[in-house]
């Protein structure tokens, strides 16, 4: 089970940090990724990162602006969204899966609301 939290209106360049708890399953091993979706558009991924964090990828419209991280302790994925954009505005999910390519079929859990102001 994925809960999504943090999300929130913010002006633009303003600054948000996502989180992700997950419950079940072997969260060590699995990678998690951030997606979201904006009225009208299809789902597009965000950001992904390896289950011990050694690999991340993040799309380009969002590289220098935003990072995903995680505490396995804790068991959750954080995505900090930095200098955000109106662009960004989007309900953003996170994802669990045993591989990168999983991660696009969900489940995606509740997601959290991102509004940017301009």
């Amino acid at each position: 089970q994925l809960q999504a939290c943090g999300g929130g209106l913010v002006q633009a360049g303003g600054s948000l940090r996502l989180s992700c708890a997950a419950s079940g399953g072997t969260f060590d091993n699995s990678y998690m990724g951030w997606f979201r979706q904006s009225p009208g558009k299809e789902r597009e991924e965000v950001a992904w990162i390896s289950g011990r964090g050694a690999i991340k990828w993040h799309v380009d419209s969002v590289k220098g602006r935003f990072t995903i991280s995680r505490d396995n302790a804790k068991s959750t994925v954080y995505l900090q969204m930095n200098n955000l954009k109106p662009d960004d505005t989007a309900v953003y999910y996170c994802a669990a899966g045993p591989s990168r390519a999983s991660l696009r079929s969900g489940p995606f859990g509740q997601g959290t609301q991102v509004t940017v102001s301009s």
